[in-house]
């Protein structure tokens, strides 16, 4: 119903910025076309999942995590679910809850991500689970995945120091 209603006042507040470019008033026009971009914006992309990726840029977990809880998977367009288990997966690493991150790294991989980095993210983590499960044959094989899709060297370090810890293995 959420989704009903923003998409209805998206398409009030274009075809009325519409109407009044049509009629000749251009500076209400103007006026009107921002915050009809801004709700269309609001329409196509999760405000949720912004907030959650922001909070977890600027390590504020707590935030992240309590903005995460509100976000329900069914109000997720396809390709941003994959995105939602990648950011579960990681909230529970940091809660040592490690079987349940792998069952969202592994959901995260099934749903899709669009970019080969966040891919390469994806089987890094996977590649430390499975480091500390000692399970260095599963582990090396995620992060020659990693090494193969991080194509423009994002995660090159990270990468070193996870191949690092498996020597120890």
């Amino acid at each position: 119903m959420n989704r009903i209603i923003k998409f209805t006042l998206a398409g009030i507040l274009v075809a009325y910025t519409f109407y009044l470019f049509g009629t000749g008033h251009w500076g209400q026009g103007i006026g009107m076309a921002f915050p009809a971009a801004l709700m269309v914006f609001l329409c196509t992309r999760s405000t949720r999942m912004i907030l959650v990726f922001y909070y977890m840029q600027v390590q504020k977990v707590e935030k992240a995590r309590k903005w995460l809880t509100r976000i329900k998977e069914t109000e997720l367009w396809p390709n941003q679910k994959g995105y939602y288990y990648f950011i579960k997966g990681s909230m529970d690493v940091q809660t040592n809850s490690l079987a349940t991150s792998e069952k969202y790294f592994k959901e995260a991989l099934r749903l899709g991500l669009k970019k080969d980095v966040d891919k390469a993210a994806v089987y890094l983590n996977l590649a430390v689970l499975a480091g500390n499960k000692r399970d260095k044959r599963t582990a090396m094989m995620h992060l020659d995945k990693a090494k193969q899709l991080d194509n423009k060297g994002y995660l090159k370090n990270d990468i070193k120091q996870v191949k690092k810890m498996l020597g120890g293995v």
